[in-house]
């Protein structure tokens, strides 16, 4: 884990776990697409999240945003990882990468996982979403 050697194994055995077992939560009446995230927070604890889908299709949320919110509604504002497990090793949407910026770092580490825990692809989150807009773009016109 040489490029994203601030999170060790333990803490990477426990993203992946987390984002495996709240895919089985998911509920995926429509697409039978089950997803599950996990996300590591500074102090240590790991929140996570799995897609909820609506009969009204736009009405639904994905598990990373889920992940992201139980995180953001115990008072962290930052995440160091997430991991991403999808049956195909599916990658965030956009809806989801902008979430993403807005608590994460450019060298926040990403792992996508298959829905063995496996992991599949493994870069950071300005590699997922190069040239991000955030809030920094918001203040050059305040």
């Amino acid at each position: 884990m040489d490029q994203h050697n601030q999170i060790d194994s333990k803490n990477l055995e426990e993203l992946r776990n987390t984002a495996v077992s709240s895919a089985k939560n998911a509920y995926a009446v429509y697409s039978h697409y089950q997803v599950g995230a996990a996300v590591l927070v500074e102090d240590g604890r790991i929140y996570g999240g799995c897609n909820i889908e609506n009969a009204a299709y736009p009405s639904g949320i994905c598990a990373e945003r889920v992940a992201i919110f139980k995180a953001v509604d115990a008072g962290n504002r930052k995440i160091l990882a997430i991991a991403v497990s999808t049956p195909n090793a599916g990658s965030p949407c956009g809806a989801c990468r902008q979430v993403m910026r807005e608590f994460m770092e450019d060298k926040t580490p990403v792992f996508i996982l298959d829905d063995k825990g496996t992991v599949v692809t493994e870069l950071t989150f300005a590699e997922l979403l190069p040239r991000s807009f955030g809030p920094e773009d918001l203040l050059s016109v305040a």
